[in-house]
């Protein structure tokens, strides 16, 4: 079979894509795929000076690319509710909850959750709950989470979800990522209840060429694990570019399931995508009930799908 690449990406004109991160890493290589299939993309970023360099990279790779900017702090409920608010009127085909953060040192969000959970998961989960009447409305739309191949270092611990009793960076990046894929699940099984088209899948990069490697240690001023993080990354990763065809393809790609999980080829860490392995733990349908109540519970943000 013939490796999927960016170039078999359909037409995507007359289309909306949100892609959340897109200032840099494997969410600007996919917002960049998706403005240069005609797209029209908003580019979902915490930064501004970041995401207006994004913007402008974007539009001079891609001439005559669509792409626009708009403030997302997934870290405070008020800016994503905010971003929600200014989509009236809007349709939209493609939500890419690409944006994350990787085995930081505590901290708490605006609204006092753990950062990772918080971000990777609480503000993705917010986000696509308030967008979600504009994905349905639209024919063929489809909502991408990136996870990754490290949640199958935790499961979630439904008693402690923002890692209260005890905190371990790498136990909290990998339960955020379990709750990618379970939110996905439980999302998919309600979107089908619902006999809805809208497709819920989740992805990942493998390990890519971004700047969530080395992240928590330059916030620590680890400089050694700093370095280390780069070197290896420089040696063993592939690009970023490579990392977003998972991604791309959950998003765009003819016939991909609800539910299903897209990753690199080559054991799971580089390569073309295809489907990918996952713990049991993230197709388990109570925790994935238990988790999208508790989620509803300390967002406040209630689904069009019951």
């Amino acid at each position: 079979m013939t490796a999927w690449t960016a170039r078999d990406i359909p037409d995507q004109s007359g289309r909306t894509a949100v892609v959340t991160g897109a200032n840099s890493g494997i969410g600007l290589a996919a917002a960049r795929e998706l403005a240069r299939r005609g797209a029209r993309v908003l580019l979902a970023c915490r930064s501004e000076a970041r995401g207006k360099e994004a913007e402008a990279r974007i539009a001079a790779e891609v001439p005559g690319a669509d792409v626009e900017f708009r403030a997302l702090d997934l870290a405070d409920l008020q800016s994503v509710r905010d971003f929600a608010a200014a989509f009236t009127g809007e349709r939209l085909a493609l939500l890419i909850n690409n944006a994350g953060v990787m085995a930081l040192p505590y901290g708490k969000t605006a609204d006092g959750f753990e950062t990772q959970f918080g971000v990777n998961h609480l503000g993705h989960f917010a986000l696509t709950g308030l967008l979600l009447p504009k994905l349905l409305t639209t024919p063929g739309a489809r909502i991408v989470t990136v996870s990754s191949g490290m949640h199958f270092v935790s499961n979630i611990d439904i008693g402690d979800l923002n890692s209260e009793k005890k905190y371990r960076r790498w136990v909290a990046y990998g339960r955020s990522k379990t709750a990618n894929l379970l939110f996905t699940h439980e999302l998919a099984r309600r979107l089908v209840s619902a006999s809805s088209e809208v497709v819920a899948a989740a992805a990942h990069p493998g390990f890519a060429r971004t700047n969530l490697q080395t992240a928590g240690a330059r916030m620590e001023g680890r400089r050694a694990a700093e370095r280390i993080a780069e070197v290896s990354t420089r040696i063993i990763a592939q690009s970023a570019e490579a990392g977003a065809l998972p991604t791309l393809y959950a998003a765009t790609a003819p016939g991909v399931r609800p539910d299903s999980f897209t990753g690199p080829r080559l054991q799971g860490w580089r390569g073309a995508p295809v489907k990918s392995v996952r713990a049991r733990w993230t197709l388990n349908d109570a925790a994935g009930e238990r988790l999208w109540a508790a989620s509803e519970q300390l967002t406040g943000v209630t689904y069009a799908v019951k």
